[in-house]
């Protein structure tokens, strides 16, 4: 998950200002305490049946009978489970996902320019995997990243590119590093869980605990700090050839997820890719279908499955995906995770 949503939000306080009336489709008091009910009713049911979910065995999950119930339960989280910002991110943790778009990249002829755009660039893993394995594989290519997040602290810790290799309750002089590299990371969820020793070498230089992302990785990678909600990010950032938004709208309500999802498509340039990972299913195929996004289908079941924080928190965590099901009829536009912008 991502350091942090990517927009502003503010809220006028109801009933702030004496008869003031609320907003068409506000809420009445009725239905917000039938909601609470619904909503206690539901947590106490999910907890219940949770215990027993787990004690079914991880093969048959996947059957009809399970999955049609998973889908079920699923469908409570994501209407009654609050959403809440996660910070974990990690180096390399979805290979399928990078090698896609070392692939679409891979098309642009020898010596060219590609612009790519990381939004919730949060530590900065996503920004360096990406680079690191766009710039080994084609080194004659020009890569342009521009990465951002709505927390300034967050980006000025992501471009210095230095990180610790101890963990939180590490006591040294590098204590204040170990904070900021583990900060919200989960238990067992390191930010080089899923990198090799020889990919750590390859990518960082080390001085014992501490390890410094290699100068030439960091080229042509600006940092800023920016709202994926902006209606005039188009126009600020400029078109690109890539844009990567995962793993950081699924902390949002699907009302505040559709329209910054739709804002960041504008960003594309017409035959670009688009990677939306890490965002309520519903949401991205509707907006998909509205827009008439094309799905890149390339990869898609590995893609799908290549982040395992998110395909094994199903059906019981509001950011994690239902398993691919080849037998829909939509399956391409509800489960590709890039599109071609037209």
């Amino acid at each position: 998950m991502k350091f942090s949503i990517g927009v502003h939000q503010s809220h006028r306080p109801f009933g702030s200002r004496q008869g003031r009336q609320p907003p068409l489709g506000f809420p009445s008091n009725g239905e917000r305490a039938l909601h609470v009910i619904q909503k206690f009713l539901a947590i106490r049911y999910l907890g219940g049946v949770g215990r027993v979910w787990r004690r079914i065995p991880a093969r048959l999950r996947f059957l009809p009978v399970f999955r049609r119930y998973g889908e079920h339960l699923h469908s409570l989280v994501l209407r009654f489970v609050d959403r809440r910002q996660n910070h974990s991110t990690a180096f390399f943790r979805n290979r399928a996902e990078l090698e896609l778009i070392r692939q679409l990249a891979d098309r642009a002829p020898r010596g060219a320019s590609v612009d790519i755009a990381v939004f919730a660039c949060s530590k900065g893993a996503e920004v360096y995997s990406i680079a690191w394995v766009l710039r080994t594989a084609r080194p004659d290519l020009t890569i342009n990243v521009r990465a951002s997040d709505l927390s300034q602290e967050i980006v000025d810790f992501a471009k210095r590119g230095v990180y610790s290799l101890r963990d939180r309750d590490n006591t040294n002089d590098a204590a204040d590093l170990d904070v900021d590299t583990y900060r919200d990371q989960v238990a067992d969820f390191s930010p080089f869980k899923f990198m090799s020793e020889g990919e750590k070498n390859a990518m960082f230089d080390r001085d014992g605990d501490v390890v410094k992302v290699k100068p030439w990785i960091k080229e042509g990678i600006t940092w800023q700090c920016a709202d994926a909600g902006d209606p005039k990010l188009a126009t600020v950032l400029g078109s690109q050839d890539i844009v990567i938004a995962n793993r950081f709208l699924c902390h949002l309500r699907p009302d505040a997820a559709e329209p910054i999802l739709r804002n960041l498509s504008r960003v594309v340039r017409p035959g670009g890719f688009l990677f939306v990972s890490g965002v309520d299913l519903d949401v991205r195929m509707r907006v998909a279908t509205d827009m008439k996004w094309k799905p890149v289908t390339e990869m898609m079941q590995e893609v799908h499955d290549g982040d395992p924080s998110i395909r094994d928190g199903w059906p019981f965590e509001y950011w994690a995906k239902e398993p691919l099901d080849a037998k829909r009829r939509d399956a391409a536009i509800r489960y590709a995770s890039a599109f071609v912008i037209g």
